[in-house]
């Protein structure tokens, strides 16, 4: 159990596409990745009713999982893979099996005492899926732009071209989805209103903003930097100076951040200036870029943070 609290006790979950491995007070269950196995996970944690469950962001497949637990009102964390792996490291844990990590995952809980990831609303659900579905759609749409430069046979460019029509149709009708979405919502309406009122930001930034950075306007403008992806680290030792490099963060948000920032330097007068102050320090065009890309995400953690904060004219 948790040493700072002891009515808390830390599940590993290893979740795999087909099967769950359940690290339970020391006791190791093999269960599927499906409705029946998530009902035995719960019938497992019954009888703990201080069990908070620790599990990996594996590209989607804990998912059915946590909406179970969610369900029924259980704690669950989604932790970052790669933290696990090198707190696994540090232990001395080199192997590597379903039941090990599933205890590695347990023993991550009552180390660290991560946060309960919170349960989505429906709409912010819904909105997370669509922006996900966009950007796959776009991801093929170029791949296979990129493909049809090279066809010299009819019957293959014809393909291509309807096939480009047909992505070009499901992207906007995923636009249309996401702003019906904000729109019959009204706490996100008011969120993207304010994100869309900042120079640079439109309708689709926002939209992906609020689907991948559910946080923001809850966290500190440090967090939300790390978080987008546009926080710059320290590589320094001893007497050693490194340069400063981002690293992580969600992917998604600090590419519709770039799109953004490239607009507000050519049409926002305070970022323009920052930026060319930046060049004119000397500072490369994609460092003093994704400089404005951070003073972006923090205008925005403090625009929905704030509701009395404005923006200056």
């Amino acid at each position: 159990m948790s040493q700072n609290n002891p009515s808390i006790l830390h599940v590993g979950l290893d979740v795999a596409k087909d099967s769950l491995q359940l690290d339970l007070a020391g006791q190791s269950h093999a269960l599927a990745n499906d409705a029946k196995g998530h009902a035995q996970l719960l019938k497992l944690l019954r009888p703990h009713p201080g069990a908070h469950v620790v599990c990996e962001a594996t590209g989607g497949y804990e998912q059915p999982a946590v909406r179970a637990l969610h369900a029924a009102q259980v704690p669950v964390s989604i932790v970052e893979a790669g933290r696990v792996r090198h707190f696994a490291k540090a232990k001395g844990q080199r192997a590597k099996t379903d039941p090990i990590d599933a205890a590695v995952l347990s023993a991550y809980g009552r180390t660290f005492q991560p946060a309960a990831t919170a349960a989505p609303t429906p709409q912010q659900a819904r909105l997370a899926e669509l922006s996900t579905r966009r950007r796959q759609l776009l991801t093929t749409l170029t791949a296979e732009s990129n493909r049809c430069a090279h066809y010299l046979d009819p019957l293959s460019l014809r393909q291509a071209r309807d096939l480009r029509r047909l992505l070009e149709k499901q992207v906007a009708a995923c636009d249309a989805a996401l702003a019906e979405i904000i729109a019959a919502d009204e706490a996100l309406k008011v969120r993207a209103q304010r994100l869309d009122a900042i120079p640079g930001v439109g309708a689709v930034t926002a939209a992906t903003v609020l689907a991948e950075l559910p946080e923001l306007g809850h966290i500190s403008d440090a967090a939300a930097s790390a978080l987008a992806g546009v926080a710059p680290f320290n590589r320094d030792s001893g007497q050693q100076t490194g340069g400063r490099h981002i690293a992580g963060g969600r992917k998604p948000v600090r590419c519709a951040l770039y799109m953004a920032a490239l607009s507000a330097v050519r049409h926002d007068a305070i970022l323009k200036a920052f930026y060319l102050k930046l060049r004119a320090a000397g500072k490369k065009p994609k460092v003093a870029l994704v400089a404005c890309m951070r003073k972006l995400v923090i205008l925005m953690n403090r625009l929905l943070s704030n509701p009395k904060f404005q923006l200056a004219n």
